[in-house]
């Protein structure tokens, strides 16, 4: 696309941004500076996230920490416990590191260049790319799944993705302006989250249709193509939720690396794709009881694979030592702990259990 086409592109959606800008919580008045403390946590917890699950936690997480120095003070259990029920923990973990090298080791302030915030954790091209522009007005170019999509389709783009990420970014560069462009990169993300939509596009209201090749072709609503999907494999393991007579949960604090790192369970086996008897699973039972399983078990999905865990219930002496890695928690305070959405479902499925069983 010639250079003036590009500058008409973005002259024309940032003046659809200025009318029909979505109105969200992280961002600032128009013609206002926006925090880059507000805009880092936002994209934090927009990855792989929608704007609706986060905006919630983003209002929490700001009445409890109103400043990066104060997440930094905090500890890690209670930024995990805050996270819980956002899923992709380790973002909460490396935001929890962030914050500490924010605060201890640059005063405070964000680096204001998209080459220096990618070396913090967590902060890969695309929050650093956002954080720079939006915050500090770096002519940097965003692109997630929205961008991603108004540009396949601006350009009529047929290579599938993922392959074509690398195209789809080379010509959303050829776009990104240097005047306003964190403005322009939240204009791209409003047209593809409210306008460009992966399904039924309304193309009769967007901005740029007079410049969209796949409009012209008849093609914009099937684009961007995706090459299929891998089928998810299926793991499965057991969970144990053990009670004591003063109504004390065990729990287990998990691994620091690896899937759900530093969360809390009720103990689990081993998850495996293959299955295994009642007889092994009951084997890595944390505390030795009468273990009764559950009817039905509970089933979650990942990024990569679906899990599907039994779960058994049981009574235990008030004396029931915790075992390593374990804490006795009172059932009232299980909604501060850090327990991820999974074994919230497993807390569930037992306390319905023992209840139906008096």
């Amino acid at each position: 696309m010639a250079q003036s086409g590009a500058v008409d592109i973005a002259e024309d959606l940032l003046a659809w941004y200025d009318v029909a800008r979505r109105d969200l919580p992280w961002r600032a008045p128009p013609g206002q500076r926006a925090d880059p403390y507000h805009v880092w946590l936002s994209e934090m917890m927009l990855q792989q996230t929608t704007v609706k699950a986060v905006a919630p936690y983003y209002r929490a997480f700001l009445a409890r920490w109103p400043r990066i120095e104060d997440m930094a003070r905090a500890p890690v259990e209670d930024v995990l416990a805050a996270w819980a029920g956002l899923g992709y923990y380790a973002r909460a973990r490396n935001m929890h590191k962030t914050a500490r090298i924010v605060a201890d080791e640059l005063g405070g302030r964000f680096p204001r260049t998209a080459g220096e915030l990618v070396k913090l954790p967590g902060i890969g091209p695309y929050t650093a790319a956002a954080i720079a522009a939006i915050a500090f007005d770096e002519p940097a170019t965003v692109v997630d799944g929205n961008v991603e999509r108004v540009v396949a389709r601006l350009f009529a783009v047929r290579e599938r993705l993922p392959g074509a990420k690398p195209k789809l970014r080379s010509l959303a560069e050829t776009l990104t302006p240097r005047h306003r462009p964190g403005d322009f990169a939240q204009a791209m993300m409003d047209l593809g989250a409210t306008i460009c939509t992966p399904r039924t596009p309304a193309c009769s209201r967007c901005p740029l249709r007079a410049d969209c090749q796949g409009l012209a072709e008849g093609v914009a609503a099937t684009l961007p193509l995706r090459a299929p999907k891998a089928e998810r494999p299926q793991r499965r393991g057991a969970a144990f939720v053990a009670r004591r007579p003063d109504d004390h949960v065990l729990l287990r604090r998990r691994p620091e690396k690896g899937l759900l790192g530093g969360m809390m369970e009720p103990p689990t086996t081993e998850w495996r794709t293959e299955t295994r008897s009642e007889t092994a699973l009951l084997g890595e039972a944390p505390v030795a009881a009468d273990w009764r399983r559950v009817l039905a078990p509970v089933t979650h999905t990942f990024t990569h694979f679906h899990l599907m865990l039994d779960v058994y219930t049981a009574d235990v002496p008030a004396d029931t030592p915790a075992p390593d890695a374990c804490r006795w928690v009172a059932a009232g305070d299980l909604p501060e702990e850090a327990l991820p959405s999974v074994m919230r479902k497993v807390l569930a499925a037992a306390s319905e259990s023992l209840v139906a069983r008096g």
